[in-house]
């Protein structure tokens, strides 16, 4: 049975040195609302599918902290079944971390964005406005703007002309990117904190060219008043001999800066057989693609900017050991780097991590405890569809609500799982006509399977689960609607970045920025960073 901490002594052990997962189990948007910082967000609704992944060690002390609400007791029961050993609940839950003096952060990544803050202001990181920009692309000078961020969010959004190269990308492709040392390389993202982190990374690395961040990103940009381009397709092509060359020594200079240590395969088969004692994250911090044609087992996927700029949600456990792998060593080298100065010191890189090795391709599939005892009938897409139109189904959509936004089943209502036993009566799931049924859907139904056994004691109808979820509907050809229409809760389960929203765009944005800005005075308010900068 779970024990207690309270808030004074989870500060004390959070000041120590140790394995500690602090996990918040509300959903994104209760969690962005006032958390501690150095919480990761768990949402209780979809705990089987993250916990594995972002807690590997059964044995790992954990921390659950929640709004008072209950949600860390129904969490810490879930965990116990799945083996998992050594948990606390905070007592009586933010509020009262809250009440005994101490600070709660308001938005996700915040110890990743509070580092980039932390970074501007150490290394006085040199930065331009969105008019400055402006006027030095309509003048033609001699530049290249470079987008920090993994290619999804560039077609989103992107400043005219330019290239896609994610974070950890940047020393890697610099060369090839802007051969002449005459050409001003400006590094921007949607925000701060990946276009400051990746000027930095330039300026470490002690390119030749000039190297600037873009102040407050595409957002800044688009107050300004300027026209973004979307659906782009520009990206930084393959790396060439010479380029590689340079990025390999500019990482080297970057390594010994930084402390990053490597270690060799037989370490980590010494780490891996002693993950019963200590916590180990194996991480691959290539794209996406890279990452698919073939990994190590047990590697997770995490490309080098996400890692640097939501580290909460890949590592979950403090004090852990977090081995990083690429195939030469200088994107791992350059991400690790950012993780030592973040206060992970046992960050290291895998020494020739690929090279002979026997790799498996394809997505990361993650273990999901809970799913094997699920036994709900399933529903093939086309007998739903007929159902539908018979009216003998009512759907529940457990999809997150921005998927449920961008295409649902028609007439399917969009609930959270945490809260299913709140909001089932609002579906009408509870008086169902005779011979009806209430079918569960998610994205790929793994999410659905997982609540299945607990809204079939709620209602008297059969409860069905959708064969292969959502995804399987439009495989089948069948019309999805987009929007929202049956909201049988509150769209909280996410935290809306302000390009997200549906209006009062600027005013977000602006809020956004300043929030960020202002990271910094709060962390030191709160005194649990543990960030660093080498002199030079």
């Amino acid at each position: 049975m779970a024990g207690s901490i309270g808030p004074d002594e989870l500060k004390q052990v959070l000041r120590g040195e140790g394995e500690l997962a602090l996990l918040d189990v509300r959903e994104q948007g209760a969690f962005a609302n006032g958390h501690l910082f150095s919480a990761s967000n768990l949402p209780l609704g979809s705990l089987e599918l993250l916990i594995r992944d972002m807690v590997p060690r059964k044995g790992a002390p954990i921390v659950l902290s929640d709004g008072s609400d209950g949600l860390a007791g129904r969490a810490a029961e879930r965990l116990e079944s799945f083996g998992y050993s050594d948990i606390r609940i905070l007592e009586g839950g933010v509020e009262a971390w809250a009440e005994a003096g101490y600070e709660l952060f308001t938005g996700v990544n915040v110890k990743s964005k509070a580092f980039g803050e932390f970074v501007e202001g150490a290394c006085d990181t040199p930065s331009v406005s969105a008019v400055e920009l402006k006027d030095m692309l309509e003048a033609g000078a001699d530049l290249v703007v470079l987008d920090a961020r993994p290619l999804a969010e560039f077609r989103r959004m992107n400043i005219p002309g330019a290239i896609d190269c994610p974070g950890a990308e940047l020393v890697y492709r610099a060369h090839d990117l802007a051969p002449s040392p005459d050409t001003l390389i400006v590094v921007n993202c949607a925000g701060r904190t990946r276009s400051i982190i990746g000027a930095q990374s330039l300026i470490n690395a002690k390119v030749a060219n000039k190297v600037v961040a873009l102040r407050n990103g595409t957002m800044g940009w688009h107050l300004a008043g300027f026209e973004l381009e979307h659906g782009c397709e520009r990206r930084a092509g393959e790396v060439s001999g010479e380029g590689f060359a340079k990025a390999n020594t500019l990482a080297e200079g970057v390594a010994r800066r930084f402390g990053v240590k490597e270690i060799d395969h037989a370490t980590l088969a010494d780490w891996r057989a002693q993950e019963d004692e200590r916590t180990l994250y194996l991480l691959d911090v290539r794209q996406g693609w890279e990452y698919e044609a073939g990994h190590l087992p047990g590697a997770l996927w995490a490309e080098g900017v996400q890692l640097v700029q939501k580290t909460d949600t890949f590592i979950a456990t403090r004090g852990a050991r977090v081995v990083l792998i690429d195939d030469d060593g200088v994107r791992a080298a350059m991400t690790a780097s950012w993780l030592i100065q973040m206060g992970f010191k046992e960050a290291r890189v895998l020494k020739d991590a690929l090279a002979g090795q026997e790799l498996v391709s394809g997505p990361h599939v993650p273990e999901v405890p809970g799913l094997e005892g699920s036994r709900t009938d399933e529903i093939a897409p086309g007998d739903l569809a007929a159902a539908i139109d018979q009216k003998r189904a009512t759907v529940i959509d457990l999809a997150a609500s921005p998927d449920y936004r961008a295409g649902h089943i028609p007439g399917a209502w969009f609930a959270i799982r945490s809260r299913l036993a709140d909001s089932i009566v609002r579906t009408g799931a509870k008086d169902v006509a005779p011979g009806a049924m209430v079918v569960l859907t998610s994205n790929d139904g793994v999410l659905a399977r997982l609540a299945a056994g607990e809204l079939a004691p709620l209602v008297e109808a059969p409860v069905r689960v959708l064969a292969g979820g959502t995804a399987a509907w439009r495989r089948a050809g069948l019309a999805l609607k987009e929007g929202f229409e049956n909201l049988a809760d509150e769209t909280e389960d996410i935290f809306w970045r302000p390009y997200e929203r549906d209006g009062e765009v600027e005013a977000a944005m602006n809020a956004y920025l300043d929030w960020e800005i202002g990271l910094a005075d709060q962390v030191g308010r709160d005194g649990g960073a543990d960030f660093s900068i080498p002199p030079a």
